[in-house]
């Protein structure tokens, strides 16, 4: 555990990079400036989040800034109110460490929890959860989770429009 913990730190701060842009999202350059905008932060923006999108409401950017050893780090970017379906992580709780703008996390049958820069959230495996900016915001979130063979996530409903839309 204490070896987990040491690189999850140590990852944190090593990697930087990525950059590109798919024809129907912003370039990283305009989010760049929104995140400028809402109090910035130093990792990169990173890429559409293409390879995820039928499992988020709205435009998402994503960074990995590690994906070395048994950790994976990445800087995940929700543009105008996106925010991810309701999922569960097996093998692994996930770490989620607010950066700029606004969002909420909420574990199922509890209330949301807003996220604002320096909050820390821990989700714990096997939970199901959603996370994401807050209705007509952007946020940004470092997400930390274990890496191996025995890490999966299952994908499950959007969560309730009309309750989303409810939340400040």
């Amino acid at each position: 555990m204490k070896k987990f913990f040491a690189t999850l730190i140590a990852a944190t701060f090593v990697a930087f990079g990525a950059q590109a842009q798919a024809a129907y999202y912003p370039s990283a350059d305009e989010v760049t400036v929104k995140v400028a905008n809402s109090g910035g932060t130093f990792f990169p923006v990173g890429n559409p989040n293409v390879n995820y999108e039928k499992y988020f409401t709205g435009q998402t950017f994503l960074a990995p800034l590690s994906t070395k050893d048994s950790i994976n780090v990445a800087n995940v970017t929700f543009i105008d109110g996106a925010h991810t379906f309701w999922h569960i992580h097996h093998g692994t709780c996930q770490i989620l460490v607010a950066e700029s703008g606004a969002g909420y996390v909420q574990i199922w049958g509890q209330e949301p929890v807003k996220l604002i820069p320096g909050v820390v959230f821990t989700v714990p495996e096997g939970v199901k959860h959603w996370h994401g900016a807050a209705p007509g915001k952007m946020m940004q979130h470092l997400s930390i989770m274990q890496a191996s063979s025995e890490v999966s996530t299952d994908w499950l409903e959007p969560i309730d429009e009309k309750f989303f839309r409810s939340l400040k």
